[in-house]
């Protein structure tokens, strides 16, 4: 089933690489324009002359960091005076170092509040009042797996993960009357820069080649293998689309089987 989302537009954030492109690469083939964010201006080009390229969705970019206030202050005011009407929002964004629950460091966790939470929270909100509007609007947040089964060493990405659910949720009954549907992405393990990342610090500290680490993480994944950015973008998109407007309020394990629940 092709879906189909001309005449949508949709703000891709972390849309230069990784999963976000993976998003805006699938939105962009059924039709959308998209507006990709992220700090690599030079990654953005790239991305974007290969959407283009391809004949697709106009694909528009804004170089911003979205950790920073003065970044997100940025986009806000790009949004406002000179972007389009936003449809579809992907809140998505690079994760945190690893450390442990029982270290304490204020700084680190005030920054990754901000840039993982609070700044997602500030445009979300900025781009809802139109949906509403509208009536019709899709926000889709990635998170991780972490949501559901904390992973060891990852706190600040398990802590402030679950805090995006739990606000995810709540604004999905609030708006679900208005056409807008909010929805939850849990990524499992993906052939992306952070796993590589991930895996090659593992690999380092038990002195091993990450080659090795990614064989035995793929061993426990019953698929046998990471995801690609692109089966990722696929799943975002039929939730962006009319197809899935009954679908709002849930968290989906993207994940080739690992999640152990079944709820």
């Amino acid at each position: 089933m092709q879906t189909q989302l001309d005449g949508k537009t949709a703000l891709v954030l972390g849309g230069s690489k990784g999963l976000g492109l993976g998003v805006a690469e699938a939105l962009s083939a059924r039709g959308a324009a998209t507006l990709l964010v992220g700090r690599d201006e030079k990654a953005l080009r790239d991305a974007s002359e290969l959407i283009e390229s391809r004949g697709e969705g106009a694909c528009a970019t804004f170089a911003a960091d979205l950790a920073s206030e003065e970044g997100v202050e940025t986009l806000l005011s790009h949004l406002e005076t000179s972007a389009p009407a936003i449809d579809i929002l992907l809140l998505n964004g690079g994760g945190p170092p690893p450390f442990a629950a029982s270290s304490f460091e204020p700084l680190i966790w005030r920054q990754q509040f901000d840039s993982m939470f609070l700044n997602q929270i500030r445009i979300a909100n900025c781009c809802l009042p139109g949906m509403r509007r509208r009536k019709w609007g899709r926000i889709l947040a990635v998170a991780s797996t972490s949501v559901r089964e904390p992973i060891p060493g990852l706190t600040a990405s398990n802590a402030l993960r679950a805090a995006m659910a739990g606000w995810a949720k709540t604004l999905a009954d609030e708006v679900a009357a208005d056409g807008v549907t909010v929805n939850l992405l849990l990524p499992g393990s993906f052939e992306t820069d952070r796993t590589k990342r991930l895996d090659a610090m593992d690999a380092a500290a038990r002195g091993v080649d990450p080659a090795v680490i990614k064989a035995q993480s793929e061993a426990e994944i019953p698929i046998q293998r990471y995801g690609t950015p692109a089966e990722f973008g696929a799943v975002a998109a039929f939730l962006a689309s009319d197809e899935a407007a009954y679908v709002t309020g849930i968290a989906l394990p993207i994940d080739g089987g690992s999640s152990r629940g079944m709820i």
